[in-house]
């Protein structure tokens, strides 16, 4: 087991009290997960100071307790490591504790608003095509090469992160892709990670329940590329209008992709249906079989970010052209005899839902009756409720507004804020039900043959937290069996 002083390598401590060559046995910042021989590491969080449970850590058998406030009573038998800022100590204490995994992978982060599970798993399954054994970190799903492991946060605490990336290292793993949320990089959860590259999708509206303000969360954002190595690319999405703010203080090599100005990466789009895209990129025609505008973007990040990780041009769009992106983002059902399209998508911002619902206007026929399920999440941003309602009664034929996870919240108060966002003639093209699986199996009963279903905001999601409990719930398993039971 690692001894104190080999994992403080990193940091630079404010005060040292005991023997640093004391023998650690695990880490914690959650004191309930302390045992004997653990180091607890005292982070100040949103909700609580894990500085008020460094008693309850020692009781439970923490010789080692880093924090920023030393406590008023210290003991005997345990060493005191008093640094500047605990939340950065984290990973960079857990970097060295599992002994630097990241130094042996090649570790690619993507950020952004949307895009950023699609653009990862693409990735992650491209580069496994190409041979090699990966390891992607996702708000869907964890691999260690063809291992899963569950994904509980867009990016796990540090520690979790740097054990993760450890078990990939063992498994023979010679990449990482993750995503890296907004929280993540002001939490300083991916302090320590030697990153070769970072991508950013596009940026909007988001987050700023937490952020505060829209300014805050760009800068957050711009600051993971900022802090990118000079060996290192950096590669952004020049058409987002934010997009080259990204590269202005980084030191990594620079690189573009875009559908419309020119870029290191440029690409065209020239058919786009409900088979598929059919691209330029990079001057080579490619077939591939996601759908929509938002999709080519994301294809580009790919290529783009295997072009520079050094991958061959043919391979990579050969391999690419017959993958499909991650669970619950367009992803497709049919009805088996009426032939109603059924779409589950994670969209759940505005603008991923206006995306959305734009990619399927663009490509229904005329006729084609577009229905779309939506809800927004409690205890989060309230501001984008009547936004959100608003984007799927202008851009649907019919709006169903209905309860996502509303948390601690009371569902009814939400969708009081959703409907205020909508026009009296808006208001005549919406449903209000509550009940998710009501409202879903309400799409599928109005809905004609050859019409269209998108239900939105849950995605991959297996469950729905309504008063702090997670109960049991699917979009696709609710639209399939809907499906099924109008059509016995």
């Amino acid at each position: 087991m690692p001894i104190l002083r080999d994992i403080l390598i990193n940091i630079t401590p404010v005060s040292k009290q005991g023997d640093i060559d004391t023998v650690v046995s695990s880490l914690c910042i959650d004191s309930r997960k302390v045992t004997e021989g653990s180091a607890f590491i005292a982070v100040k969080g949103t909700i609580s100071d894990g500085h008020d449970f460094i008693d309850k850590a020692t009781e439970l058998g923490s010789h080692v307790i880093i924090c920023e406030t030393l406590p008023a009573t210290q003991i005997n038998n345990v060493v005191y490591i008093q640094v500047k800022d605990s939340a950065a100590a984290v990973g960079l204490v857990a970097d060295a504790f599992y002994d630097f995994p990241s130094k042996e992978l090649k570790v690619v982060g993507v950020t952004g608003t949307n895009g950023k599970t699609t653009t990862a798993t693409l990735l992650y399954k491209l580069f496994e095509g190409l041979g090699h054994k990966c390891g992607l970190l996702s708000t869907v799903q964890n691999y260690i090469h063809d291992k899963v492991e569950e994904a509980t946060h867009t990016t796990p605490d540090a520690i979790s992160i740097h054990a993760l990336l450890r078990k990939m290292v063992d498994a023979g793993c010679d990449h990482a892709f993750m995503e890296v949320s907004s929280h993540a990089i002001h939490q300083e959860r991916i302090a320590g990670i030697r990153f070769v590259g970072g991508v950013f999708t596009n940026i909007t509206h988001d987050h700023l329940d937490y952020h505060k303000t829209f300014d805050e969360y760009i800068r957050v954002k711009k600051s993971f590329f900022d802090n990118l190595p000079e060996d290192a690319f950096a590669l952004t999405n020049a058409d987002d209008k934010r997009g080259m703010v990204m590269l202005q203080n980084t030191k990594a090599e620079k690189q573009t992709y875009s559908l419309r100005v020119p870029a290191t990466i440029k690409g065209k789009v020239l058919e786009n249906n409900l088979t598929g895209l059919v691209m330029v990129v990079d001057g080579t025609e490619a077939h591939f079989r996601m759908i929509g505008t938002f999709n080519a973007y994301n294809l580009l990040a790919v290529y783009g970010a295997a072009k520079s990780l050094g991958a061959d041009k043919m391979n990579v769009l050969a391999t690419l052209s017959g993958l499909y992106g991650a669970a619950g983002r367009f992803e497709t059902y049919m009805s088996p005899n009426d032939k109603v399209l059924g779409i589950i998508d994670y969209a759940h911002t505005p603008d991923a839902l206006i995306n959305v619902l734009a990619t399927i206007n663009q490509l229904r026929v005329h006729g084609q009756q577009l229905i779309t399920v939506v809800g927004c999440g409690g205890d989060r941003d309230k501001t984008k409720r009547p936004i959100m309602a608003q984007a799927a009664s202008e851009h649907s034929d019919k709006a169903i507004l209905t309860a996502d996870n509303p948390r601690s919240e009371d569902p009814e108060e939400i969708l009081n804020e959703m409907e205020a966002g909508l026009t009296a003639p808006q208001k005549r093209k919406s449903l209000r039900i509550t009940d998710r699986k009501e409202a879903i199996k309400v799409a599928c009963t109005i809905a004609q043959p050859g019409d269209i279903i998108l239900v939105a905001g849950k995605g991959h999601e297996t469950y729905q937290e309504i008063k702090g409990v997670k109960h049991h719930f699917d979009d696709r398993e609710v639209l399939t069996e809907a499906f099924e039971t109008l059509n016995k």
